[in-house]
């Protein structure tokens, strides 16, 4: 049974009407947090639910594992779910902030939606088809001197404990590279490297569910996908995305 995206366009937008109904009134928001730095609100859990629900009555025979959630028993085909990607920036009323969600079959990633619903921009992609941005083909950035790249970054929750941070690397980045963003939402910070927007993207310490949807999204917008050492693949623990030009010029500074 093909994946309308169609279907999948109009469940994640919903869920992101869902997400912003709360955003519109923080006052009333309840936050929890899951370790001193990691934040959970009812927000993020309404619409993890709501996401949960409407895969699954649609798609039956594929697993779910969700950020708040969890993992259900079927993972060999499963929808990968962050309901709130930046839920720091949504508690605080920033507008960085994306739902993403995206299909991965026998351990291959076919498709991926991140939807920001306070920029209402949407992105999706679908394996070997190409990604596209509020409905027009989207492509990474011809960029080919690092000196001249904007590149973006963020910092796990939880690199307070960590012995390697990424403070010293990305001090070593910004010496050498023109701008620099930390927008606080890998899943979107990802779209806007398949956008152009940004020249490259690296993190540490993530989990699939952050990125699994933005990654597949930059592939097939044209971007390289590698570790810190650039061997290609999906790292969530060492996640580099460039647009392919700079990469061999990032990857001694990582």
């Amino acid at each position: 049974m093909p994946i309308s995206l169609a279907f999948l366009e109009e469940v994640v937008r919903k869920a992101g009407s869902l997400a912003l109904t709360h955003f519109k009134d923080l006052t009333l928001l309840k936050i929890n947090k899951k370790s001193p730095r990691d934040f959970v609100t009812d927000a993020d859990v309404a619409v993890e639910a709501f996401l949960k629900e409407n895969l699954a009555r649609e798609y039956p025979q594929f697993g779910f594992w969700g950020e708040e959630s969890g993992q259900s028993e079927n993972q060999s085909s499963r929808w990968i779910v962050d309901p709130i990607d930046g839920t720091h920036s949504f508690s605080r009323g920033q507008y960085f902030w994306a739902v993403s969600v995206a299909l991965e079959i026998d351990q291959e990633l076919v498709i991926g939606a991140v939807y920001a619903p306070a920029l209402n921009d949407y992105y999706c992609a679908e394996k070997g088809k190409g990604a596209w941005k509020n409905g027009l083909p989207i492509s990474v950035s011809s960029e080919s001197q690092l000196s001249e790249a904007m590149v973006a970054t963020g910092f796990a929750c939880l690199r307070n404990y960590l012995k390697e941070n990424n403070l010293q690397r990305f001090c070593r980045i910004a010496e050498v590279t023109t701008g620099q963003r930390r927008f606080g939402s890998a899943a979107l910070d990802l779209c806007l490297v398949a956008d152009g927007q940004v020249d490259a993207f690296w993190e540490q310490e993530l989990n699939l569910y952050d990125i699994a949807a933005g990654v597949l999204i930059a592939s097939e917008a044209g971007a390289t996908v590698t570790d810190f050492q650039g061997k290609k693949g999906i790292f969530p623990k060492q996640v580099l995305v460039t647009n392919g030009k700079i990469l061999d010029q990032m990857l001694p500074l990582m």
